[in-house]
């Protein structure tokens, strides 16, 4: 594997996240620069995706780099037959560091292992987001002052939720206790639990969904039941809908919390909590341009320099 891909989350230690959240402090108050002018930036999403693809390719365009890629797979020589293999070593001949999105879990790992390119994971399967964990790590540093000693509630898709499982990984770093809300179907696997104990980390499981229940949350994490994770439609439709987080339900909890979620949303946060001040899912959207800023530049081995600044 190329050194300096970006393939799980646990390709980071503790000090080099909390440098990446200070490279993320940094693209936050300087997001224009030309420290990627002259790179190539090649985004090949095998899977639908927005936000992560428009906020890696934006922070590529504004870092001063040029884009290639598709996001419809069914454009490319991959739907003639061609493997990712094939795919991800024609495209190392244009790029100089590839961001791939994939339907396969692994399938990151094994284009890092194909290439001598820098492989970026923007989400493999069910398995891992590295990406979305650093904006994710950014923004509860930003809202909470520290990464320490906190009560992260996660809801909803615990079983296929990917950014879930690499933000529980992130955390063993941190001294985090973890409330896990989900149904029975959609509960954290057991070899996320495993980890958990593994690494000492605190953890409690729950099936109920009340205003008592999320009282002691310092971070809400929200996240929608995913339906196209599902072989069994009738299994989606009675999940889908089972946790819904309202207004009213914020009234008694700490004055610090803050409502994150890696959207889109469909059902499970209602739109009259948009407004209020704990909800901070739009702002952890923008962050995700300064953390992807920092991840592009440390993959290639560029550090942040006031010369690039504009």
């Amino acid at each position: 594997m190329n050194n300096r891909s970006l393939v799980t989350i646990e390709d980071y230690s503790k000090e080099k996240m909390l440098e990446m959240i200070e490279k993320a402090g940094h693209f936050e108050v300087h997001p224009n620069s030309r420290a990627l002018e002259g790179k190539i930036v090649a985004t090949l999403f095998f899977e639908p995706s927005t936000r992560t693809r428009l906020s890696f390719e934006t922070a590529a365009n504004r870092l001063g780099a040029r884009v290639i890629g598709f996001a419809d797979p069914k454009a490319t020589s991959s739907s003639k037959g061609e493997t990712l293999k094939d795919t991800i070593k024609m495209v190392s001949n244009y790029a100089d560091i590839i961001v791939m999105r994939h339907y396969l879990e692994g399938a990151a790992r094994y284009a890092s292992e194909v290439t001598h390119v820098p492989i970026v994971n923007a989400g493999d399967g069910a398995n891992q987001h590295p990406s979305q964990t650093m904006l994710d790590l950014y923004s509860i540093y930003k809202t909470q002052g520290t990464l320490e000693n906190l009560n992260i509630f996660l809801v909803g898709d615990l079983k296929y939720g990917r950014t879930v499982h690499s933000l529980l990984m992130a955390m063993r770093h941190f001294h985090p206790t973890f409330h896990f809300i989900a149904p029975e179907e959609l509960k954290m696997p057991e070899e996320y639990k495993v980890y958990c104990r593994q690494q000492n980390i605190r953890y409690i499981e729950h099936t109920d969904f009340t205003e008592e229940t999320i009282a002691d949350a310092d971070i809400l994490y929200m996240t929608r039941v995913q339906r196209e994770r599902f072989t069994d439609l009738m299994e989606y439709e009675r999940v889908k809908n089972v946790y819904i987080l309202r207004n009213r339900m914020l009234e008694h909890t700490r004055p610090n919390l803050r409502i994150l979620h890696p959207l889109p949303r469909v059902n499970e946060i209602a739109y009259d909590v948009d407004d209020n001040p704990k909800a901070y899912y739009f702002q952890q959207a923008q962050n995700g341009l300064y953390a992807r800023e920092a991840i592009l530049c440390d993959v290639l081995g560029i550090l942040n320099s006031s010369e690039h600044e504009r």
